[in-house]
């Protein structure tokens, strides 16, 4: 009976195999950073764009492992394949060299923090080619403002380092999402908060995108599961719900 048993169990093992029924659980680690309010490693879930890339990818049967590291490693890991990709990325089409990019969902506002009372005013981006402008390293920002080697551009590890020289006056002003310079303002910096203000209006609003190392095997088959899973959690307003339960 126990051989009957055995021979039942592996031929449904056979019909399923050759069906395509059977499918075996997929993982993939993606490398990411603490760019809170958006995520954040302490986070409730690690915040709500952690979130929606969780469950866009679960909807297609992939678990996300998510490594914590600086934005620069993250990068060069995921440019290596030691990484499967990363995310939370703006769109630039340089990155189509070494990745492939999801459909977006959604970001926010990117622009200038600036001391209050500094009379900076810009209509172009030429207009603030005599100030130094705080930027992060390995951060995509807006087309423009990247390919502008005009512009004075002083790098720093991550935005808190970054407001914290534009408080100590070493730079004239700081790109960077308004929601994530509000938030470090009132986390980090609450006693020197009220000296510093975003300028209205923002560069661009933008997208969020999570992009997948061409140096991984079915790069584009990972990409494609991500985006058929955000599909589905478009239409059925999971995404609208993850956001305002973090306060989006």
């Amino acid at each position: 009976m126990k051989h009957a048993a055995w021979m039942v169990t592996a031929l449904a093992l056979v019909v399923l195999a050759n069906s395509g029924l059977v499918f075996c659980e997929e993982k993939l680690e993606l490398g990411t950073l603490d760019w809170e309010p958006y995520i954040g490693e302490k986070m409730t879930n690690q915040g709500w764009v952690a979130e929606v890339v969780r469950e866009a990818f679960k909807r297609s049967g992939i678990t996300v492992d998510m490594a914590f590291k600086p934005w620069a490693r993250v990068v060069a890991e995921a440019k290596k394949g030691v990484l499967s990709g990363y995310f939370p990325e703006y769109f630039a089409e340089e990155l189509k060299q070494d990745f492939v990019l999801s459909d977006p969902f959604p970001g926010g506002p990117l622009g200038f923090f600036k001391r209050k009372g500094e009379a900076i005013t810009y209509k172009t981006l030429k207009d603030l080619s005599s100030y130094k402008i705080g930027v992060v390293r390995g951060y995509v920002n807006t087309a423009e403002f990247d390919a502008a080697a005009y512009l004075q551009k002083d790098e720093a590890k991550d935005d808190l380092t970054n407001l914290k020289k534009l408080l100590a006056k070493r730079i004239e002003l700081v790109v960077i999402d308004k929601y994530v310079g509000m938030h470090i303002l009132k986390q980090d910096l609450a006693d020197q908060a009220d000296q510093l203000e975003f300028m209205d209006p923002p560069l661009e609003v933008k997208d969020l995108y999570v992009c997948i190392s061409k140096q991984i095997p079915n790069y584009q088959a990972k990409i494609d599961a991500f985006n058929e899973g955000l599909k589905k959690i478009k239409a059925d307003g999971t995404i609208a719900a993850i956001m305002k339960k973090h306060g989006f």
